[in-house]
């Protein structure tokens, strides 16, 4: 693959309430709902929620799912291993911290400087407890 063009195409995210999710995330970032899909054979649903630059986030729901990581902060988090939090690029990092607060997610690291420098960002928890980090990177990631 090396020399071939790549980019994320979405993230994906199992969860319990699929129609309150895909609520919480398109009231609360501006996302959009795609067409809702559904594959009867092993119980699923799912949509997905796309903002206007194309960044999209997969929300599924499966009959029988459980609950996985709910760590207290991201110290915590990254004690287990896997996909930890979804990173969304933002201009007000305080602003959009309080708004989702606001909104019902739950406060995981407050708005403070990253380690990069010249960054700010914190992370918040939606109202299923998936880890979201907010930060206002103004280039490249490493650059």
């Amino acid at each position: 693959m090396k020399g071939h063009r790549m980019h994320l195409d979405h993230v994906g995210l199992s969860v319990a309430d699929l129609e309150a999710m895909t609520r919480w995330y398109c009231d609360t970032l501006g996302l959009r709902e795609s067409a809702p899909f559904t594959i009867d054979a092993i119980g699923l649903r799912g949509t997905f929620v796309i903002g206007d630059d194309g960044f999209a986030i997969e929300l599924l729901e499966r009959e029988g799912s459980q609950p996985g990581l709910q760590a207290p902060d991201t110290a915590t988090a990254l004690l287990t291993r896997g996909y930890g939090h979804i990173a969304l690029r933002i201009a007000d990092v305080e602003g959009t911290h309080a708004a989702l607060l606001a909104a019902g997610a739950s406060e995981r690291m407050p708005p403070q400087q990253s380690p990069e420098a010249g960054v700010r960002m914190s992370f918040v928890a939606d109202p299923e407890g998936n880890l979201i980090e907010l930060l206002d990177r103004s280039g490249a990631v490493g650059s």
